[in-house]
């Protein structure tokens, strides 16, 4: 357990506060590009601050203050201009940096006054990478916004699912290092859901391994039916820092919103079979993933909407001065202890862990990924449709509900195949051969 000071830290994320101050130094997504097909605004919250992201008319993204400092009108609803963002209550602009460019009526009686170049509101910059918008909050200059190897797969199809989580973000990104919860919560309860109370329980976890790297953290695991051959146990799974989770198809952001609420932004790509080759994206969808149900209930149908419940039932901020860890929770453990090196170090003016400085360096980076043979690449139709698992990820989406009927079609056209609206998740099954086991949280 820990005392509620040390869970504070982990878990206050506002401005000044220490945790707040060092994820400030990472890249954050926030939005996805092609919601800007759409609309040329979007209020964002974003670790207690509320800003707005806009596209303007020369397409260019900018992320400020979503208040008029003016008199404070709610910038959201403004004009975008061929350059920046245009009030809409008195007609004030701001571009990109925050500095005010226009005041009409002080402009017109008293042009000689140029009020404005004393005016600016607060301002962040903005990347773009992998078809996701990202905000940087940090001290300048930033870092290099991570080009992980993924994001430029050739002959995949990709989406963004982008879900608000009424929990704070660091009970979502400890399930980034616990593997046996996906033994209990994916496999067995997720098959009581299915099959009923006589459902019969999945394969045990026998052994669990975590190491450090670079990027994070990796988790390895043998279950009954595997060996220390299997890309489970030789490669493993990244808790990528500070935030993320990632499992070679797809990758898991937690985004704090504020101290009791998340933004979860999901990143996952299918390659199409290598009979569907060549394939071009135009464009990377962007939708919104529900968690509740037409009745109010927590969705359990999909592999994440199950995480949720299980990350929300710990509450809005869970009380870690009341919780037992077990001999699993050794990657928890590592996990807690490393961020508090790192508040410890950025407080000390030092540079925090994983960030990338050297342009050179930030091309196509790779990551540790076991989960290879659920991204599809590589393999013909006829390969693919031979395995259930492998059938699962081209045939459907099961990590998230609520999938559109638009996006569905655009994978089913990119596959060649029929994508269903709904599918149960697979069993986790064992084979030692390979990572076709490989299971999805």
């Amino acid at each position: 357990m820990l005392s509620q000071e040390k869970n504070d830290l982990l878990t206050r994320v506002g401005p000044g506060t220490p945790m707040g101050g060092l994820l400030r130094r990472y890249w954050m997504p926030i939005a996805g590009v092609s919601e800007f097909d759409k609309r040329a605004t979007k209020p964002v919250r974003l670790m207690g601050e509320d800003l707005v992201l806009y596209k303007d008319l020369s397409g260019n993204f900018g992320l400020i203050d979503r208040h008029c400092p003016h008199r404070r009108a709610d910038l959201s609803y403004g004009m975008v201009e061929p350059q920046g963002l245009r009030c809409n209550y008195h007609g004030w602009a701001f571009d990109a940096s925050g500095q005010c460019i226009a005041q009409p009526f002080e402009d017109t009686a008293f042009p000689e006054r140029n009020v404005k170049c004393n005016v600016k509101t607060k301002a962040y910059p903005v990347g773009v990478r992998g078809g996701m918008l990202w905000a940087y909050m940090g001290p300048l200059p930033a870092p290099c916004l991570p080009d992980w190897e993924p994001f430029s797969r050739s002959n995949a199809f990709c989406q963004i699912v982008l879900s608000e989580l009424p929990c704070n973000w660091f009970q979502c990104q400890e399930n980034s290092i616990d593997p046996v919860h996906f033994e209990w919560m994916h496999d067995n309860w997720g098959k009581r859901l299915r099959e009923g109370d006589g459902a019969t329980y999945a394969a045990k976890h026998l052994k669990l391994d975590f190491d450090e790297f670079e990027f994070g953290f990796v988790y390895k695991r043998i279950r009954e039916g595997i060996d220390e051959t299997h890309p489970f146990w030789t490669i493993g799974r990244v808790a990528l820092w500070p935030n993320c989770f990632f499992l070679g198809d797809h990758f898991e952001y937690r985004v704090p919103i504020d101290d009791e609420n998340t933004l979860s932004v999901l990143w996952k790509l299918t390659h199409v079979p290598a009979d569907r080759e060549p394939y071009v994206q135009a464009s990377i969808p962007t939708w919104q993933g529900p968690v509740f149900d037409e009745k109010g209930g927590w969705i359990t149908s999909h592999v994440m909407n199950q995480d949720f419940l299980a990350w929300a039932g710990q509450g809005r901020i869970a009380d870690r001065t009341q919780e037992h860890l077990g001999a699993s929770d050794r990657g928890i453990v590592m996990v807690r202890r490393r961020f508090f090196e790192e508040l410890d170090k950025v407080a000390a003016g030092e540079e925090p862990k994983g960030l990338i400085r050297d342009p050179a360096r930030n091309v196509r980076v790779a990551l540790p990924m076991a989960n290879n043979d659920t991204t599809l690449r590589g393999m013909t139709t006829e390969q693919i449709m031979k395995e259930p698992r492998r059938r699962s990820h081209l045939t459907s989406f099961i990590l998230q509900a609520g999938q559109p009927a638009e996006v569905r079609q655009q994978m089913a056209q990119a596959m060649g195949v029929d994508v269903q609206a709904q599918d149960v998740i697979v069993p986790w099954a064992a084979n030692a051969n390979s990572a076709s086991g490989a299971g999805s949280a």
